[in-house]
């Protein structure tokens, strides 16, 4: 397992761990010169039917109440950056209370959610699941309206991607994303 308060350390430098399947997992410091960015104010956009479906309360919103299910169900593709590594480390991490997971649930069981580390006032976002159809994106509403009622400056999401795209997310320059960091962390 690598050093947790180093994970931390490196965040808030801006720089984040993949493990490389192709090199034996092990992992490698990424620091992108563009940088994926979820909005926390108006520009978050939500449609129609994914804010009925959220507001219908169909699904049980909890946070942090299975941890490593989550991380692991993100690990669950067939090329996946989050080794055995990670997962410990992450799990330390959320032990420490800087790593936290935002979970759909229906029925009793685990059908969606997310996980990423809260430093200041940054939540930087690793990775998303769904066994069941928009259980992620609903997880991310959970987040973005946690963040938005803990007054949170900064949602980072790495990289850009058209399953956030469509809630408004955009990419900045690498000095730009840092000043945005340092302001975010105070």
């Amino acid at each position: 397992m690598f050093d947790p308060h180093v994970v931390i350390q490196a965040y808030t430098q801006g720089y984040f761990p993949m493990a490389h399947p192709d090199e034996g997992n092990e992992i490698f410091w990424h620091l992108p010169e563009i940088r994926g960015i979820i909005p926390l104010d108006e520009r978050f956009k939500i449609n129609k039917n994914l804010a009925r479906l959220y507001r219908k309360g169909d699904f049980e919103l909890k946070q942090n109440y299975d941890f490593e299910s989550v991380i692991r169900n993100c690990s669950g593709r067939d090329d996946t950056w989050i080794s055995e590594e990670i997962i410990d480390t992450y799990c330390q991490l959320n032990e420490m209370g800087v790593a936290h997971s935002f979970e759909t649930w229906k029925d009793g069981k685990l059908i969606g959610g997310l996980y990423g580390l809260a430093i200041g006032k940054v939540f930087f976002g690793e990775s998303m699941f769904h066994k069941v159809t928009d259980a992620s994106k609903i997880a991310l509403i959970f987040l973005v309206e946690t963040l938005r009622h803990k007054n949170f400056m900064l949602l980072d999401s790495q990289y850009l991607n058209d399953h956030i795209k469509q809630f408004g997310a955009y990419e900045i320059n690498h000095d730009e994303y840092l000043n945005l960091l340092h302001e975010a962390l105070g």
